[in-house]
């Protein structure tokens, strides 16, 4: 009697944890996406691949910290899409480069700042030679996921404006030159 007296307290107990630990479950809208953004700048692909990676605080101006320690994009196989906030090291990995042929093209994928949302993103740089000294920078992105109705149209402003708005003119300004 006492040992069923026993089980029947542990699976009593063993209850009472299941429920406390259950959870509700929410679906969340999944969807995917892709769109280019072009803009071609003065140049060669050389300059041009190393304008857009290595330390990119810059040009970038979209951050967590709003003040990064530094912001990186490493130009290998293997890479971080870094942004560091402070001494302690504290901060995000936005991306991890996949794929990197110096000076044609540089991928990573991650949620750049959609961190914390299930949501896969794969962005590739390709540079392309135009004339002598100009190079054509093309982004291709590509999510799929938990994407919520307006992240596509958002996330493609965000770019054009990196790109166009930001990056173009850094380099146009010549900004770029004697960077590490």
């Amino acid at each position: 009697m006492r040992t069923a007296v026993l089980v029947i307290t542990l699976f009593a107990a063993l209850a009472a944890v299941v429920a406390v630990a259950r959870a509700e479950v929410k679906t969340l809208p999944r969807g995917s996406f892709s769109f280019e953004v072009e803009v071609t700048l003065p140049g060669t692909q050389e300059e041009i691949f190393d304008a857009a990676t290595g330390d990119i605080s810059g040009w970038w101006d979209h951050t967590f910290s709003g003040k990064p320690k530094a912001f990186y994009l490493e130009p290998k196989a293997g890479g971080a899409f870094m942004e560091i906030f402070d001494d302690q090291g504290n901060g995000v990995r936005h991306a991890a480069v996949i794929y990197c042929d110096r000076p044609r093209m540089i991928r990573f994928e991650g949620p750049l700042g959609f961190s914390g949302n299930a949501i896969l993103m794969v962005h590739t740089y390709e540079f392309t030679a135009v004339g002598p000294d100009y190079t054509k920078l093309t982004l291709k992105a590509q999510g799929v996921g938990h994407v919520e109705d307006g992240w596509p149209a958002v996330i493609e402003n965000v770019w054009k404006h990196l790109l166009i708005e930001r990056f173009k003119p850094y380099v146009e300004e010549g900004k770029h030159k004697g960077k590490k």
